[in-house]
């Protein structure tokens, strides 16, 4: 059995910079699988994606996958890549005891809660209040200038990483404040505003939409008090009062604090992130 990738087409160039191509996993060139490599616009070739891999239910466990998977890093290591990354999702048992073989740690993972029929009470003595246009301007500069760090960390230059920031924001607040759905709210106690957070509707995966905590945040001198776990809350009363069923959110996994928060009110993981070092 000699197990190989065989591209399906060309290398798609996104006008981002991006690079994506499938490939079909074969067995003495004949198909049995497939997976899809990607590089992530911006990074210079640090980071390949490695998803979607596939392999045929009837020549399933006979480490083609392990091979298949081998087979793609080397390919993102010929497009420059030093990290790959890779989705599984959590009910894929399999996907993930191979991630782990393969030296895959998670990085991050996608959560869901139910919400329940009738929204929480609000804790006493905490109100809520829509964000003002003044207060959005400096929000977004704050936000957009810390979801930049965030991908220089993950291999972006400066100024990609900026610009992708700023793309994104476009892209999920068109209109601000007046962007159909979003809801950009700050929690009060006694008068001063101690966090924020951000709900707006979103296909979080293929099939899936829901409610989606996009930003949440406790300012730094009000945390330790109870006031995250009160901004979660604020934000199941908004999305059950927008029709949604479902809240979901994307947490780092370094984040403990805010892991245990979402754990410990009824968040379950839908998907992991993965990556390791090439």
């Amino acid at each position: 059995m000699t197990t190989t990738l065989r591209p399906t087409g060309p290398i798609q160039s996104g006008a981002d910079g991006a690079q994506r191509r499938t490939y079909d996993v074969c067995d003495n060139g004949r198909p049995v699988g497939s997976v899809a490599l990607a590089v992530e616009p911006g990074t210079a070739g640090a980071t390949g994606l490695l998803s979607a891999l596939r392999i045929d239910e009837a020549v399933r466990r006979r480490g083609r996958g392990t091979i298949a998977a081998l087979a793609a890093e080397e390919v993102l290591r010929g497009w420059g890549c030093r990290q790959a990354s890779t989705e599984v999702a959590a009910d894929n048992t399999a996907g993930q005891r191979l991630a782990a073989a393969l030296g895959y740690t998670e990085r991050s993972r996608n959560m869901v809660k139910t919400l329940p029929e009738q929204p929480p009470a609000p804790a006493d003595g905490l109100t809520a209040r829509p964000m003002t246009p003044e207060e959005f301007t400096a929000w977004e500069r704050g936000a957009i200038a810390s979801y930049a760090q965030s991908l220089v960390s993950r291999g972006f230059p400066p100024e990609a990483a900026l610009q992708a920031a700023r793309t994104s924001h476009i892209r999920h607040l068109p209109d601000g404040l007046a962007t159909e759905g979003v809801r950009l709210e700050y929690l009060i106690h006694e008068g001063e505003a101690v966090g924020h957070v951000w709900v707006a509707p979103f296909e979080m995966h293929p099939g899936l939409r829901v409610g989606y905590v996009f930003d949440v945040e406790v300012h730094e001198r009000f945390r330790g008090y109870g006031y995250g776990r009160a901004l979660m809350l604020r934000a199941e009363r908004i999305a059950l009062a927008a029709g949604e069923r479902k809240l979901g959110l994307h947490v780092v996994t370094a984040n403990t604090p805010a892991l245990r928060l979402y754990e410990s009110l009824g968040y379950e993981p839908t998907q992991y992130n993965l990556a390791k070092p090439l």
